[in-house]
């Protein structure tokens, strides 16, 4: 058997930006494009790879060449710098140590 067996269709998420409401200031790491010239999409001056932007749990991550990451919802899960094999992605400390946020 199986799910193709049973009639059903499969279903899909589909998150779109703030679905999940805005972060706050409880994120401890966030994104940053430290590599732009080392992005796929970049290189290729077109919109391809994008493994960040599919990933994105948030859709944070803009489909675009030189992908921007929207800090205003991002809560900082790090799935885009893992799945860049560019690694032009970096996740980097929100505040500095010592500073709780202030």
């Amino acid at each position: 058997m199986g799910t193709s067996d049973c009639g059903h269709e499969i279903s899909m998420a589909t998150p779109s930006v703030g679905e999940a409401g805005k972060t706050g200031a409880w994120r401890s790491e966030r994104p940053v494009l430290v590599a732009p010239e080392a992005c796929l999409a970049v290189k290729a001056g077109k919109i391809t790879c994008q493994l960040c932007w599919v990933y994105c749990p948030d859709a944070c991550v803009t489909r675009s060449v030189g992908p921007a990451i929207d800090l205003a919802y991002c809560k900082g899960c790090g799935i885009c710098a893992a799945v860049c094999p560019a690694k032009a992605i970096e996740m980097q400390p929100e505040h500095e140590p010592g500073t709780c946020g202030r």
